[in-house]
């Protein structure tokens, strides 16, 4: 979730009046800075969490391995004071997803009984995790529907037009092989569905990647959503 005021859901005024305090609270909960490596783990799917990580900038992505193998990429994010493990921090579940830096980061590590006993003396604080939390969880949930509900192919161009409107909650890797993963599919299957929308006069690809034909035809296929 994200530490900063979000312009939408029912409490965002207040979020916003009150995010000096919000700022000053987590903050005297960091118990630890780091700096990791790319490709470090900030989180470890599977792993009981004992702290929380707040990444102040720099991006990381998301993913999830089954017990079969197969491997869900949520995607990455270009973090802005994004703090992760607040619904472990609440649930006490073991960690969902590994959380890898894309890139050198420094990070900070607020303990879990620290911001405990910091909730118990600003317990207004917990309508911000709640409504930090609520924004995250649909956001997730609609990801997780359309990719059940939809075509590979719907789900590949509902994303590129979305990223034109660069109005996606997290975003995708330039690694093919990630991509096909982020849609929950093989390599071959992600190709195929390109092919298909590439024939459909919507996209075209080249060296730098993939580049939008036509903006009003892709528009009305993914609105359609057939």
């Amino acid at each position: 979730m994200q530490l900063k005021p979000l312009a939408k859901g029912r409490y965002s005024q207040r979020w916003e009046q009150d995010y000096p305090l919000i700022e000053a609270v987590i903050l005297s909960c960091i118990s630890e800075v780091k700096m990791l490596k790319k490709g470090a783990h900030l989180m470890t799917q599977g792993e009981a969490m004992a702290s929380l990580v707040l990444v102040k900038q720099g991006r990381v992505s998301l993913g999830h391995t089954a017990r079969n193998g197969r491997c869900f990429q949520l995607g990455t994010i270009d973090c802005d004071s994004q703090l992760f493990g607040e619904m472990e921090f609440f649930t006490q579940y073991h960690c969902q997803l590994d959380i890898i830096a894309n890139e050198p980061l420094e990070i900070m590590i607020i303990s879990a009984e620290k911001l405990q006993c910091s909730l118990g003396q600003h317990p207004q604080l917990a309508l911000f995790f709640a409504s930090a939390i609520a924004i995250d969880y649909q956001d997730t949930v609609d990801i997780f529907t359309r990719r059940l509900l939809y075509p590979i192919s719907y789900n590949v161009a509902y994303d590129i037009y979305h990223e034109y409107l660069n109005d996606l909650p997290v975003d995708g890797f330039s690694k093919r092989y990630l991509e096909a993963e982020r849609f929950g599919t093989t390599d071959r299957v992600y190709r195929r569905a390109l092919q298909l929308l590439e024939e459909r006069g919507l996209i075209e690809r080249n060296k730098e990647g993939i580049r939008i034909k036509d903006l009003n035809a892709l528009k009305q296929f993914v609105e359609a959503a057939i």
